[in-house]
């Protein structure tokens, strides 16, 4: 796939994390396979039972209640909801993560470029960091700078835009933002800096 359309014109790439580099699926599976794990181990349920259903549960209605759910079909005590929790942030995977191929390809040819390449992530930095570590770069990582939105704002917002162009002293006219939902397009654009929506590239 060509990339010069998006890159020419450009100076500086701004990313996005979960869902743009990576599927985020890929992270939250695993953490779910690792808590049936876990519940065998001191409950001496079902494991396989239990990660079945919580990949199912997530195919439908994602990750936001999906431990009370969990927790009322396996009579899982509340106590676990720490440790579930934890999981999130610390998990060792059994799995390394992997980059979207074409994502990954259009990171290498910025790289080969010599153009800037800054990673904006949101959500826990703990569990983001977490995340981060665990990702396969392929070597990628020594030409990212990272940033965590928390630390600049609340929430994603003009405000964690202007920080890094200011930082980094860029013109907005060359700053393209690779996200991966239309508000995040939305802020892009209050921000006054372009946006490519990832999935196309996928």
């Amino acid at each position: 796939m060509a990339f010069e359309t998006h890159i020419a014109p450009k100076t500086a790439f701004i990313f996005g994390f979960d869902n743009v580099l990576y599927p985020e699926k890929d992270y939250l599976l695993q953490v779910y396979y690792l808590f049936s794990e876990f519940m065998e181990y001191t409950e001496q349920l079902n494991a396989k039972q239990i990660v079945a259903f919580m990949q199912s549960e997530f195919a439908v209605n994602g990750n936001e209640t999906i431990f009370d759910k969990t927790a009322a079909k396996f009579d899982i005590p509340e106590k676990y909801r720490s440790n579930f929790n934890l999981l999130h942030e610390n998990a060792r995977l059994p799995l390394k993560l992997l980059p979207y191929q074409q994502i990954l390809a259009f990171l290498q040819e910025i790289v080969v470029e010599r153009k800037a390449i800054y990673l904006l992530v949101t959500g826990n930095p703990t569990q983001q960091l977490n995340k981060i570590r665990q990702l396969e770069w392929h070597g990628l990582e020594q030409y990212l700078k990272v940033y965590f939105s928390e630390e600049i704002a609340p929430t994603l917002s003009v405000k964690s835009f202007d920080f890094i162009v200011d930082l980094h002293h860029l013109n907005k006219d060359e700053v393209l933002y690779i996200g991966a939902t239309e508000e995040e397009g939305k802020i892009a654009t209050q921000a006054e800096i372009g946006f490519l929506f990832a999935p196309k590239l996928f």
